[in-house]
């Protein structure tokens, strides 16, 4: 299956300077403490939305670019809501972040459980399941191509030591070598094999493997649980899988992004007829259970 073309993209170098300084450097303060404190503890709801949306796009006004650094359920992370719309999730509101698809995950959470985060971002799902892993004997795999933000991902990961999470630095596609990776410069979690839906698409070059070439490399024999959210290429990953694959290695929980406007055949259709049945459904994302 060949990838969208796109004529002339701006090829650019996504590594921006992410601060390294220690945790807690960046503790926020002033208007931006204060509507984060008043954000987190909204219900849900559609009332509750709203007013965050309100007091978030206040406090962005008085942001300088800088990152911030806040524990969050547990786990610490330094965040950079400016162009990334799930680092602003994460600092304002994420009392809303995918609850349902991560209760999923972590009801799962047994000795020996092989959980990997395929397009990690920075790190939220991720470091969910490793957090209530706790003592648990699990492993975790986060995945994430785009070097700026797999720099945050990295960062994050140091200050949750007690969160057993290896990264790995490179996309996962329908095929293994250097691709082209479109990034949206306007939300740069928003990164895909694809051409993104922006008016202004960045590219740079990033190694790629399939998703078989990965749990093959990882040495993995079984996953309990894959996160796959590659901005509309979940397609280009999963038909090559499912072809060349062994039962076996076929995860029995999948959390699949529900962009099916972009995909180039039935993801939904292609997991059904691999004994997988469909357990949640929602704006953002799909889960399926096979067995």
């Amino acid at each position: 299956m060949s990838n969208p073309v796109h004529s002339q993209p701006t090829v650019v170098d996504s590594r921006l300077m992410n601060d390294s300084r220690p945790f807690g450097d960046f503790a926020p303060s002033g208007l931006a403490r204060w509507v984060i404190d008043r954000t987190r503890g909204l219900p849900e709801g559609w009332a509750g939305r709203r007013v965050a949306l309100m007091l978030r796009r206040l406090a962005m006004k008085t942001l300088k670019g800088l990152p911030l650094d806040l524990e969050t359920f547990g786990l610490r992370m330094r965040l950079y809501p400016y162009k990334n719309v799930c680092e602003r999730r994460i600092l304002f509101t994420p009392q809303y972040f995918d609850v349902d698809e991560i209760k999923l995950l972590t009801s799962r959470i047994k000795d020996g459980f092989t959980f990997i985060d395929i397009g990690s971002n920075v790190g939220w799902y991720a470091l969910s399941v490793g957090r209530e892993a706790g003592s648990v004997p699990v492993r975790i795999l986060a995945v994430e191509p785009q070097p700026e933000i797999f720099d945050r991902l990295i960062y994050n990961i140091g200050q949750n030591p007690s969160c057993t999470i290896k990264a790995v630095d490179c996309a996962v596609a329908d095929k293994t070598g250097e691709l082209t990776l479109f990034l949206d410069p306007l939300n740069r979690g928003e990164a895909s094999l694809k051409i993104v839906n922006s008016s202004q698409t960045d590219a740079i070059r990033v190694p790629a493997v399939t998703m078989l070439e990965l749990l093959n490399r990882e040495g993995l024999t079984r996953v309990d649980a894959i996160k796959l959210d590659v901005e509309g290429a979940e397609d280009l990953v999963l038909d090559p899988f499912f072809r060349d694959a062994p039962a076996s290695l076929y995860p029995g929980l999948f959390v699949v992004a529900n962009v099916p406007e972009r995909w180039q055949i039935d993801v939904v259709k292609l997991l059904k007829g691999k004994g997988y049945r469909q357990i949640l459904t929602n704006k953002m994302n799909l889960a399926f259970e096979r067995g």
